[in-house]
């Protein structure tokens, strides 16, 4: 199924944009920007390395899936976060975020879950 309502274009790709961003945001941390000149391995641990590695790429495959306006990128972008959103609620001490970021996730969900309900009304509307 793709996102082909006219009304969603324009905000499934600022939801896009703000997956890039999140994704790149992500990836500077991945690679120490800001960190000066500890290592970012040392300082997330390995296990908290692999898992913001793992939601990184995740959220940006997501977010060029969402810019094509494909299915997929919606469903990994929703997996994606749940799981991140569940492990830090859960309190697994590799899962890091600020307020900011928990957030923006926060936000991230609702307006996926917000996307896919508008597009199984509209798939629904064009069968009728």
């Amino acid at each position: 199924m793709l996102f082909q309502a006219p009304s969603l274009a324009l905000y499934i790709r600022i939801i896009a944009v703000l997956a890039l961003f999140l994704g790149l945001s992500d990836a500077a941390r991945l690679l120490g920007v800001g960190n000066g000149a500890a290592s970012p391995m040392a300082m997330m641990g390995v296990g908290g390395f692999t898992y913001l590695a793992i939601f990184c790429l995740a959220r940006l495959f997501a977010a060029v899936g969402l810019w094509i306006k494909a299915s997929w990128g919606a469903v990994l972008m929703l997996s994606a976060t749940v799981v991140e959103i569940a492990l830090y609620l859960a309190g697994n001490p590799d899962i890091r975020m600020s307020t900011v970021g928990f957030g923006l996730r926060l936000v991230l969900l609702a307006a996926i879950l917000v996307i896919l309900g508008l597009s199984l009304r509209f798939s629904r509307a064009q069968a009728d």
